[in-house]
């Protein structure tokens, strides 16, 4: 398959200008706004003032298009890296970055958790992750790299998704969470009543009432510490 990694762009002097880049930041922009479900290559086009026709010389498929736009997060997370020597806090700033820009850009939970994106910004993101959990482990960790990967990225992939639906959530409800909860208590308070329940009765109690950044990164240094344990 010709990927669209691999394809070269047309050449070739224009009226209007037009490149990947330019079809990528206009996709975002309205995914940003409206989601992926208003997206469609014609309002990318009429957002460039160019045909639809036009865009399909750099963008065969819509799938090619969102596999472009994922690519466009990755990068944003790869450049908040910089040049990070320690492990540890090359994978706190991966999962910081990335939740930050599924906040940012909420169609992006939409595009992870399948089959793993292969552009360059998402390969870097990857090897980078790899690489600091190589690091991590040791030489004597190779066969637990895999299942450290998977953990880590099904923590992070899980977390920023719960928090992007929730906010989406709440905006269609008009109920934050504390709404959420004050509308739930007396039922939760009831069941838990009965004694049938004490380990969540636990868990509720120690549960944490504060900034949703801090509770993630709290999360965040639970998973690595586990994911790179040495025993």
């Amino acid at each position: 398959m010709n990927l669209i990694w691999e394809r070269p762009e047309p050449r070739g002097r224009t009226i209007a200008p037009t490149d990947r880049g330019r079809i990528v930041a206009a996709a975002a922009a309205l995914a940003d706004a409206d989601g992926l479900s208003g997206l469609s290559m014609r309002k990318v086009a009429a957002e460039l003032r160019v045909s639809p026709m036009r865009l399909y010389g750099y963008v065969a498929t819509k799938d090619e298009l969102l596999d472009l736009m994922a690519d466009s997060v990755y990068g944003e997370i790869a450049a908040a890296l910089g040049d990070r020597a320690e492990w540890e806090e090359a994978l706190r700033t991966i999962a910081v970055a990335t939740r930050d820009r599924a906040l940012r850009h909420e169609w992006f939970v939409e595009l992870i958790g399948g089959r793993p994106h292969l552009g360059p910004n998402a390969l870097t993101v990857m090897e980078t992750t790899a690489s600091a959990l190589a690091h991590a482990l040791g030489p004597g960790g190779g066969d637990r790299l895999m299942a450290a990967l998977g953990v880590f990225n099904a923590y992070l992939i899980g977390a920023v998704r719960n928090e992007v639906t929730e906010r989406r959530l709440s905006r269609e409800t008009g109920a934050d969470e504390t709404q959420w909860q004050a509308s739930v208590g007396p039922y939760l308070s009831r069941q838990l009543a009965t004694g049938r329940y004490p380990t969540m009765e636990r868990v509720l109690a120690g549960m944490p009432e504060g900034d949703p950044a801090e509770t993630f990164a709290s999360e965040v240094a639970i998973i690595i510490r586990g994911v790179t344990r040495t025993e």
